[in-house]
């Protein structure tokens, strides 16, 4: 026997055992509360390197972590950054390009080598010219 998680329409889910055929017991009904979940409200601190792996953020906050590490990646003076978005569908791939196209300080980007996620990744050079924290 195994126990199986079912809802009802008036209330919270209930335990109901369950046999290997998939039959429900009269037996063996408990109440589990519902689960809250908690947002993080306070932006989180991350360390800034020359890699940014956006597989632990949510898709919906992915263009503003790329935009604000790539301003905190240019002000620390980095040249070059590699961006791992996956290679999935590869529409975080086109997200991310298409913000990359539009970033006025970003020189060049390309997908990055086989080694270093191949098109699964992507590497940012930014404009010396405009390059914080290091003279032209």
């Amino acid at each position: 026997m195994f126990q199986k998680l079912s809802r009802s329409s008036a209330g919270p889910r209930r335990k109901e055992s369950t046999n290997c055929e998939g039959r429900e017991n009269a037996t063996g009904s408990e109440e589990i509360p519902e689960k809250e979940e908690k947002i993080a409200e306070e932006p989180v601190r991350l360390e800034v390197s020359d890699v940014l792996d956006l597989h632990s953020f949510a898709p919906r906050d992915i263009l503003a972590v790329v935009e604000a590490y790539l301003e905190e990646a240019r002000a620390r003076g980095f040249s070059s950054v590699r961006i791992i978005h996956g290679k999935g569908t590869g529409a975080q791939r086109a997200r991310v390009h298409a913000l990359l196209s539009r970033t006025p300080f970003v020189g060049t980007f390309q997908d990055a080598p086989l080694e270093a996620g191949s098109w699964g990744a992507t590497v940012v050079w930014f404009r010396d010219e405009i390059r914080q924290g290091k003279p032209s």
